[in-house]
């Protein structure tokens, strides 16, 4: 039996903020041996959700899936475009859930500067919005979710982190699927497949040089390489968020920043100068003291 999507997808549906409380109602008891499932493309915007949306509408049909995308409100005008035409390719309408604030928004509220080592702002304005899309589809259409990642062997230490998420954090766990890891063991190109095969260009910021696509740019999980990158190709984004940055510490008198060197607060004026003063190109391969990693 098919599972009509027409119910439970959404157009850009705007979602209550600081709705986590709806959590925590109980579910039916032994509502989980009735559920259908459903399997939910976790669509970051990226060339790999993407080919990742492609592989599971194929294999379980599009009637039984849902491409699944949390805006930050932040995203490249190009990375819609991006998404669209991927929807269209596959056949798939996107579910947006969007929290109505942008990371700046979220940042002063929780009065905490989002950095490579924690981000409220994924907290928030993804996160939050996943679980409270997830346990919709168990309350209100009955049916279980099965979630779908696009990531790749070089992430694999992220996969193990969504995989206890999501056992530990939903009312009830729910299960997590990583194709590119579990299911094409050989070299797959998603973004040559998508450029060559489905003829559809990838995010602008691809070819600029960024590894992922999150924020125009802005993520504040980016490290100093990915920074370095924004101020060289886009120096205004990079403006945008130093100011952010310094009404941040002026406003909460913090000393805090978005990056950090040898363990230390470092400040997107402090790094800007020191670029102009040495050369942008002298940094653009700066290693950071953790490892930072892309918001899904």
């Amino acid at each position: 039996m098919t599972i009509d999507m027409n119910q439970v997808k959404t157009k850009k549906q705007l979602s209550k903020k600081g709705a986590l409380g709806a959590l925590s109602v109980p579910m039916t008891q032994g509502a989980t041996h009735e559920r259908k499932p459903v399997h939910v493309a976790m669509f970051s915007g990226g060339a790999a959700s993407a080919y990742v949306a492609y592989y599971i509408a194929q294999k379980y049909g599009k009637e039984n899936c849902i491409l699944f995308f949390t805006d930050t409100l932040w995203e490249d005008a190009d990375n819609y475009r991006f998404m669209e035409e991927v929807a269209e390719y596959i056949g798939l309408d996107i579910t947006y859930r969007i929290d109505g604030r942008t990371p700046e928004e979220v940042f002063f509220e929780q009065k905490f500067l989002g950095n490579s080592r924690m981000a409220k702002c994924s907290e928030e304005l993804k996160v939050r919005q996943t679980l409270i899309f997830l346990e919709e589809l168990r309350d209100e259409h009955n049916l279980e979710p099965i979630l779908y990642f696009g990531i790749g062997g070089h992430e694999s230490h992220r996969a193990v982190n969504l995989k206890n998420f999501y056992e530990h954090n939903p009312i009830e766990p729910i299960e997590t699927r990583f194709p590119m890891l579990e299911t094409f063991t050989e070299d797959l190109n998603a973004k040559e497949i998508i450029r060559d095969e489905w003829r559809i260009d990838l995010p602008r910021m691809y070819g600029l040089g960024f590894s992922h696509a999150n924020c125009s740019g802005r993520c504040v999980r980016g490290g100093l390489g990915h920074y370095a990158l924004l101020y060289k190709v886009w120096p205004d984004q990079y403006a945008e968020q130093e100011a952010m940055e310094e009404r941040f510490r002026t406003q909460y008198n913090k000393d805090v920043s978005i990056l950090k060197r040898d363990s230390k607060p470092f400040t997107l004026r402090a790094y800007r100068e020191l670029m102009d003063k040495n050369g942008i190109e002298k940094y653009l391969s700066e290693k950071d003291d953790t490892i930072p990693s892309p918001c899904l």
